[in-house]
């Protein structure tokens, strides 16, 4: 049975959907996480986790910037600060939020912002490949928004 994206939204009163994300959450020039909006998350949900991910990245999987596991299904909203999950790692390895910085001149990247709704709890800190293949038979639902960067 394929996930429902009808109901589950994600947004960012900071980002604009389908719109250039501000300088101040990118890695060189502020790198201050973005707060997230999250509704119509699903009555089974136990857990949520969001993921945010460049598929632009010049490299195999693309990059992973932050990575949110634990998060209360209650939950309406996610601070900058991601003090309503456990933040897992990104790209580098490190857990934390790591904000736009595609290589110079390399054109417009697209950041998708993932929200998941889980049927169980995600245990640990997995990286999003491993979250990926672990978890993808517990996602009840999954939907995304998009900002756009360049340097």
């Amino acid at each position: 049975m394929s996930p429902n994206i009808q109901d589950l939204a994600i947004s960012s009163p900071d980002i604009e959907c389908c719109k250039a994300i501000d300088p101040r959450f990118a890695a060189d020039t502020g790198n201050e996480a973005p707060r997230l909006a999250i509704t119509g998350v699903p009555a089974d949900a136990v857990e949520l986790a969001v993921i945010l991910h460049d598929p632009d990245a010049p490299l195999p999987q693309g990059f992973t910037h932050w990575t949110v596991y634990g998060i209360d299904p209650g939950t309406t909203e996610l601070g900058g600060d991601a003090e309503a999950g456990r933040v897992g790692p990104n790209g580098m390895g490190q857990a934390a939020y790591g904000g736009p910085q595609p290589p110079q001149g390399h054109g417009k990247h697209h950041y998708y912002f993932w929200v998941y709704a889980l049927s169980r709890k995600v245990t640990g800190e997995p990286s999003r490949e491993e979250f990926l293949a672990s978890y993808a038979d517990a996602i009840v639902e999954q939907n995304r928004f998009v900002g756009t960067y360049q340097r």
